[in-house]
């Protein structure tokens, strides 16, 4: 969301700016820059351009106003992940298939650090700090079961804990893959959708605990690749589900708010409005996109 446009990507290649509020012309404009699939896409702060990154080993940004093609960042890897840097619009973070986390600066067009523990796919990666961030990978090392959730200094390239931070042998008898993580907009705290149906919250100060005691249940995430968000002003956690419905948590309580039908199969995504937390849009497995007020 930015203001009255969303963006949106998918398996057709294609990058489309929607209108939310026009009755008539829904879809503003289209981007066909990339060659393959495209994974992930996210607005600049300013809101006037978009990185976008896919099955082309490309991350692309691109001017909205102008829709032209900006600039192209070339990977050895399926890039499915992209997050801006919350500070410095120059800077952005990029994971992919072959488990590389690479931190870019646009300005010149190549990598500043890169981020190396014989990972597997990236699933999701979010900033925690300036000098933080957060990776979730399908694969630890050479053992299949065991997933990992791994907090990384920026300019280090080291992670600042040794230990798995959500694994089997630490707080559970069996490791699910996480394929979301969102850091809280104001406390020190961040969360994990779980493929064991639940999001899990965790501290974002060392030594970065899991809260025992809290998680957000009743959605179904199924191996699908389940996303969740804050609403702006933290007070609300929203998640997709395999069933096709949006669930909306009470962050501090964790309990059901509500559960809102919006789709016949499984919705993947949502994003809450930045200025109206009434407003949610959300995705299918289908390709369908929704807006609920």
């Amino acid at each position: 969301f930015v203001a009255h446009l969303l963006a949106s990507a998918g398996m057709d290649h294609a990058i489309c700016i929607w209108n939310v509020w026009s009755r008539d012309q829904k879809k503003a404009c289209l981007f066909n820059f990339h060659s393959a699939a495209v994974k992930d896409v996210g607005w600049s702060q300013h809101g006037l351009s978009l990185l976008s990154c896919g099955y082309d080993h490309l991350s692309r940004l691109t001017d909205v106003e102008k829709g032209t093609e900006i600039q192209a960042f070339k990977e050895d890897q399926v890039v499915g992940v992209i997050k801006f840097h919350p500070d410095n619009t120059n800077l952005f973070l990029s994971g992919g298939s072959r488990g590389l986390l690479r931190l870019w600066d646009i300005r010149a067009g190549k990598i500043v650090h890169e981020y190396t523990r014989n990972l597997g796919p990236i699933l999701d990666i979010e900033f925690i700090a300036d000098r933080q961030f957060i990776s979730s990978c399908d694969v630890s090392g050479g053992n299949l079961s065991e997933n990992s959730i791994i907090v990384w200094d920026v300019s280090r390239e080291v992670p600042l804990s040794n230990q798995r931070i959500f694994s089997s042998n630490q707080v559970y008898a069996e490791a699910y893959t996480c394929p979301c993580i969102r850091s809280h907009p104001f406390d020190p705290y961040f969360v994990a959708q779980s493929n064991g149906n639940y999001i899990a919250i965790f501290s974002s100060n060392p030594p970065f605990k899991l809260d025992k005691y809290k998680r957000y249940e009743g959605h179904e995430v199924s191996g699908l690749p389940i996303k969740c968000n804050f609403s702006l002003d933290g007070e609300n956690l929203v998640s997709g589900s395999s069933d096709g419905s949006i669930y909306i948590y009470n962050y501090r309580s964790s309990k059901l708010i509500k559960k809102i039908n919006s789709h016949e199969q499984a919705c993947i995504d949502v994003a809450v409005h930045p200025l109206m937390p009434n407003v949610i849009a959300s995705c299918s497995w289908s390709g369908n996109i929704s807006v609920f007020q």
